[in-house]
């Protein structure tokens, strides 16, 4: 059963029906463009049934939206002064007139299919959570006084605006919180020239937490529209994550090839969800060192403990399994081994070596390890020049310390660095759903592209069992969708992100796409 299936059963005639699943995103500080790009492909999945019910929660950097009434006399300066000002105008299709959006205010952005078809009762309602939630402050509501809006002591402290489309709704509210309303003074608030803005710290006199003003708004407009946070979001696991498992005689070759040849894939160790779909397409991801990794990070299933010693012959046996199976695109990962004095770069290389001397015409990936940060042995398989170079940075610097313990956030981006400046094609991934912000997605992106990452992937964290790191959250594909749009705007070469990719799946696709667009040159200043 789908949302819309689930929204539809769940629908009463009259009133607002039974209390529904509501999603709830805190997205911290977006450009206002790109929150309503990620606002209306959010609308058009709950249209059709693909993403829950959703509030989103922001703060705007410093931006003027000019409604279906507003005016350019509105404005009390050009549209370019104002941008060079670092206060862009966007014109919208909501309702209203000019407002103001900037940090310290609440905005609040109901994505919500509307079971009473009344855009009246809908705007009545959705200024009553703003009344509630003054009211829960101490201070006294006055709504509609010069037409939708809210005010407190005359002053407008909540603006309004909304857009609907086949009874979904788009846009929403804007609170002042701690708001400078200084930049209230650049444009006319709402067609008024004697309008006085207000803001709920200005009236109260007192610092505000803004955190706790979006939870006083998250309950009352559950309480007002009749929908509730679920208990536990993680079950069932979404349509999205479901996965279609081949026949056994597909898989059955490559199982026995790799069995034959005692060869490990990281797509039966990391209990990838895609193994069965890559077995089944004749390819797999080698994983070299053994099966025992030394670190312990709280995300990965590969198992820990004491490795054995390095098998001299694995090198040639996986060059036979990739000439066997007549890949033009091989992927060799491995388990991190901090027992061998370079972390096992030189088995690395000897393995690129043997299949380039097997496979001629075969480009060959690397997903490494950190190597402990030593340099040198990096060069060690950085020399050997891979097609494309893999380290995976994982997670945001906030999490890093707790999800891989006994690894450095910026020892990862050095190995990029040193990677990119050696002019190698650089690749890494991000799991998203462990727990990130928005913010930290952006610059964790932002510092990949920094560092001479030109190929990115990202993911749906999926923990391997109780003892693991817990995943905070289930991402819908239409987050994943905006990532790849955000990532290419920085500049990346290729994006690959939905929730069932993972780095090194079809990765030969992804090359290909990056050599047609003349992806391979690397940066030039790092």
């Amino acid at each position: 059963m789908n949302f819309q299936q689930r929204h539809d059963s769940m629908t009463a005639h009259t009133g607002f029906g039974e209390s529904l699943p509501l999603e709830v995103l805190r997205l911290g500080l977006v450009g206002y463009q790109e929150a309503l790009d990620f606002q209306q492909a959010r609308q058009e999945s709950v249209i059709a049934g693909k993403a829950p019910d959703t509030l989103l929660l922001l703060e705007h950097e410093p931006v003027v939206t000019m409604g279906r009434g507003g005016e350019a006399s509105h404005l009390h300066m050009p549209e370019e002064e104002l941008a060079r000002r670092g206060c862009p105008v966007f014109w919208t299709d909501r309702g209203g007139m000019a407002t103001f959006h900037g940090p310290g205010q609440l905005v609040c952005y109901p994505i919500i299919r509307l079971r009473q078809k009344d855009l009246h009762a809908y705007m009545a309602t959705l200024l009553g959570v703003c009344a509630s939630v003054l009211a829960r402050f101490g201070l006294k509501a006055e709504l509609s006084l010069h037409g939708p809006g809210v005010w407190v002591n005359g002053g407008k402290i909540a603006s309004v605006g909304m857009a609907v489309r086949r009874w979904t709704t788009l846009h929403g509210i804007a609170l002042n919180v701690n708001t400078n309303l200084e930049w209230f003074g650049l444009i006319t608030p709402c067609g008024r020239p004697t309008e006085r803005i207000a803001s709920m710290e200005r009236e109260l006199g007192r610092r505000l937490d803004p955190g706790l003003v979006a939870d006083c708004f998250v309950e009352e407009f559950c309480r007002a529209f009749g929908f509730f946070i679920p208990d536990d979001p993680l079950h069932p696991r979404p349509w999205w994550l479901t996965v279609s498992l081949p026949q056994e005689g597909r898989i059955l070759p490559v199982e026995n090839l790799l069995s034959d040849l005692r060869l490990h894939t990281v797509c039966q160790e990391a209990e990838c969800p895609n193994h069965g779909a890559c077995y089944a397409s004749g390819t797999a991801t080698f994983l070299i060192m053994g099966d025992i990794c030394t670190r312990g990070c709280r995300y990965c299933a590969v198992g820990k403990g004491k490795p054995r010693p390095l098998d001299p012959e694995e090198p040639a046996r996986l060059a036979s399994a990739v000439k066997r199976m007549c890949l033009s695109h091989a992927v060799v990962t491995s388990v991190t081994r901090d027992d061998l004095p370079d972390g096992g770069a030189l088995h690395f290389a000897q393995t690129i070596r043997a299949i380039r001397s097997a496979c001629p015409g075969c480009g060959v990936e690397v997903l490494v390890p950190d190597f402990a940060g030593d340099p040198c042995a990096l060069d060690r398989v950085l020399l050997e020049r891979p097609e494309v170079f893999n380290h995976n940075i994982e997670t945001v610097r906030r999490l890093f310390p707790q999800v891989r313990p006994r690894a450095s956030y910026d020892a990862s981006l050095r190995v990029l660095r040193q990677a990119a400046r050696q002019g190698l094609l650089v690749k890494s991934g991000i799991m998203l759903g462990l727990g990130e912000t928005w913010e930290e997605t952006r610059e964790t992106l932002q510092d990949l592209y920094d560092h001479g990452a030109r190929l990115v992937t990202l993911g749906q964290y999926l923990a391997p069992s109780g003892s693991h790191w817990p995943v905070a959250r289930y991402v819908a594909p239409d987050e994943f969708d905006h990532w790849r749009g955000v990532a290419l705007a920085m500049g990346f070469a290729a994006a690959d992100s939905a929730p069932l990719v993972r780095s090194s799946y079809r990765a030969g696709e992804m090359l290909g796409r990056t050599a047609c667009q003349g992806g391979r040159e690397s940066p030039a200043k790092l």
